[in-house]
């Protein structure tokens, strides 16, 4: 039997090695024992993005809740994990699953749970999950018949992009951006963002639409080294105001500027924070995650709202949107959520809000940067993964937990924070962060300076300290 084990955001393995039609079953049951345990009449909706064999795993878990007498909402062809979010809050569902590895690499794929307000189910409840996951599914799933399910009321076919883009319609200024002089480019990474985006933006340029459940060999992650080819086109076309890219099941966030350069969640983050606030005049509270940038502290004492700074896991940041007003919520990978849509991230909807943003002002990504500029001062981050083995991963885990590290090269550590990895200090506005990946088998390096080249050299430093 294999162990099941959910991670930072969901169970993740590699298709026909642990992620195999008996485990998402077995996994099923376990959430389907949990739902009846407490709720009464539950209800799902359920979907998957274009990874390979995607539709045969969501038909899977449908089939085992339509087993265990759940009324399962299956979204109809695939959706982003956004959709599915939305789609519980609509339909009123006890739950709702979306079977997707987001940006992992195209071997693996993932089983995600969100809870009834949309957004990722609480690790508490997921853990209760995780613990009743059997050894074995009960294999009366096999015999059920979808038309047989449809009739008794137990199965409905849900067009959850039909609901996605009605809500985008009744949220944005669409006829300012379209009607505006920006030129806009998506790279959706092959991923679920590629058929809404052409329905919402068919004049735009499109880049990696068609269907590839390989992603072309690439992890769809929406970071500059995935992301150079969508980089030269803009640099190539020359005529382009912005360029918006998703990850695999488009909850994630990638940005270019007119000249082709790469533009960090973090200046997203405060982005939106000085849009919300000084455009919109809204206001609430921001979360966000240990691995983001220091700068925000000064964008929020500036505007005087309150911070909350929590583990890396959208599912904390969640847990405070779904209890408080929340402004916005983001972390370092790319996922960010506002005020006015669900507590869930959604690459599609913030550059929605950025592009929206750019038609009212009239102005470039680089002048409105200079705007948040002017409030926090100029900062670089970085990350550098590295690929190492868990031997190796463990000993610098073990030294960072004994306070063994002083210095990394010519940087002296200040000061370190250890609410979820281990932040070392050079200065108030400098360090660097060491943690393991959640899903992956990988160490995290991070850092922030307040130039490239300083933030460059503080993750060259650490390599060298790091691996000998």
């Amino acid at each position: 039997m294999t162990k099941i084990k959910f991670g930072t955001d969901g169970w993740r393995a590699i298709i026909a090695q642990d992620f195999t039609v008996e485990n998402v079953a077995r996994v099923t049951e376990a959430t389907s024992k949990w739902l009846l345990k407490n709720h009464k009449n539950p209800t799902v909706v359920v979907g998957h993005d274009c990874r390979f064999a995607g539709e045969l795993f969501a038909e899977t878990v449908a089939k085992v809740f339509i087993a265990n007498g759940i009324k399962v909402f299956l979204a109809k062809d695939y959706v982003s994990t956004p959709m599915i979010s939305l789609g519980a809050v609509k339909y009123k569902t006890s739950l709702g699953i979306i079977i997707t590895a987001s940006h992992n690499p195209p071997t693996y794929n993932g089983y995600k749970i969100k809870g009834s307000y949309g957004g990722p189910l609480g690790p508490e409840l997921v853990q209760e999950i995780e613990d009743i996951i059997p050894e074995k599914a009960n294999a009366n799933y096999n015999a059920i018949n979808f038309n047989e399910a449809s009739t008794k009321g137990l199965l409905e076919i849900a067009p959850l992009e039909d609901i996605y883009v009605k809500h985008v319609e009744e949220s944005f200024d669409l006829n300012a951006i379209k009607n505006s002089n920006l030129v806009l480019a998506y790279d959706s990474m092959f991923g679920a963002g590629k058929k809404v985006m052409k329905r919402l933006f068919p004049e735009i340029y499109h880049l990696h639409s068609d269907d590839n459940p390989g992603f072309h060999g690439q992890a769809p992650e929406p970071i500059h080294k995935n992301l150079l080819e969508f980089s030269n086109f803009i640099k190539n076309k020359k005529n382009i105001s912005c360029g918006l890219a998703t990850d695999g099941d488009a909850d994630r966030i990638g940005l270019y500027d007119n000249e082709g350069n790469f533009v960090d969640s973090h200046h997203i983050i405060l982005l939106l924070i000085h849009y919300l606030v000084k455009y919109k005049n809204q206001t609430g509270k921001v979360a966000t995650a240990f691995s983001t940038t220091v700068k925000i502290n000064n964008m929020c004492k500036h505007y005087n709202l309150p911070l909350d700074v929590v583990k890396i896991g959208f599912k904390y940041i969640c847990s405070i949107m779904v209890a408080e007003d929340v402004l916005v919520g983001g972390e370092e990978s790319g996922g960010i959520a506002i005020k006015g849509h669900i507590p869930e991230r959604d690459g599609i909807w913030m550059g929605l809000t950025i592009w929206e943003f750019m038609a009212k002002t009239n102005k470039t990504l680089k002048q409105l940067i200079q705007e948040v500029y002017d409030i926090t001062g100029t900062f670089w981050f970085e990350r550098n993964d590295l690929y190492i083995d868990e031997a190796t991963k463990n000993k610098v885990l073990e030294l960072c937990k004994s306070n063994s590290y002083k210095e990394f090269g010519k940087y002296k550590v200040q000061r370190i924070d250890n609410l979820d990895g281990y932040k070392f200090f050079f200065d108030d506005n400098t360090w660097l962060m060491i943690r393991a990946s959640g899903t992956e088998p990988v160490l995290r390096t991070y850092a922030e300076a307040a130039t490239k080249e300083i933030t460059f050299d503080i993750l060259a430093d650490v390599k060298k300290v790091l691996l000998g």
